[in-house]
């Protein structure tokens, strides 16, 4: 099945099947894939967290809102956070990136002041999750993106002080009964020349 196939199978999965587990050599594939993430000028400004331990999922499906059941079912929970510093991430790229590279960031992005600087930093991350997505629909894997945490008590529960949580992602196995499956409730866009646009 071709890669546009897979996105049209692909959904925001609702309710997952606890037995559903994903193997340890797709596990490693994504992990993988998300160290290849592409960000500007290969800032690259994050970690990802991969959880599987019931005692911690349990922890943290507490601090998930409605997101609670998804936690607690899927195979694995992905954790998303971006350095919490400025200062560490100007470390991380003087040590790590050519000169040109770290110029442009001083030049283009620092001078915007630390607001603009985390924001920019945030933009990197999120560039990782459409990777992800894209990976989980091209693996078979099914996924659940979730802003809908509380990102604070991630962090506390965590103890990653030099990373702030942003979002995260369940992967695992959807139930056959999930409410969201496109059988059910068929997957809604706006149309394509709405928004793919030729000037």
């Amino acid at each position: 099945m071709n890669f546009l196939e897979q996105m049209k199978k692909r959904y925001t999965v609702k309710k997952y099947n606890p037995q559903g587990k994903i193997s340890e050599e797709q596990i490693a594939e994504l992990k993988e894939i998300l160290n290849l993430s592409p960000s500007s000028i290969n800032s690259q400004p994050w970690n990802f967290i991969f959880i599987n331990k019931p005692e911690l999922k349990e922890q943290l499906a507490e601090a998930s809102y409605f997101n609670k059941g998804k936690v607690l079912d899927s195979s694995h929970l992905i954790v998303f956070q971006v350095l919490r510093n400025p200062k560490d991430f100007e470390k991380q790229i003087e040590e790590n990136l050519p000169e040109g590279s770290v110029n442009y960031y001083r030049s283009m992005v620092k001078p915007n002041g630390e607001d603009a600087v985390r924001a920019w930093m945030g933009h990197q991350v999120y560039l990782s999750l459409g990777v992800l997505l894209s990976a989980c629909a091209a693996m078979g894997i099914d996924s659940t993106p979730m802003e809908g945490i509380e990102t604070e008590k991630y962090d506390d529960i965590l103890e990653n002080s030099s990373y702030k949580t942003l979002f995260a992602v369940a992967i695992g196995k959807r139930d056959e009964n999930d409410s969201n499956h496109p059988e059910i409730t068929p997957k809604r866009r706006l149309k394509s020349e709405m928004v793919v646009l030729e000037p």
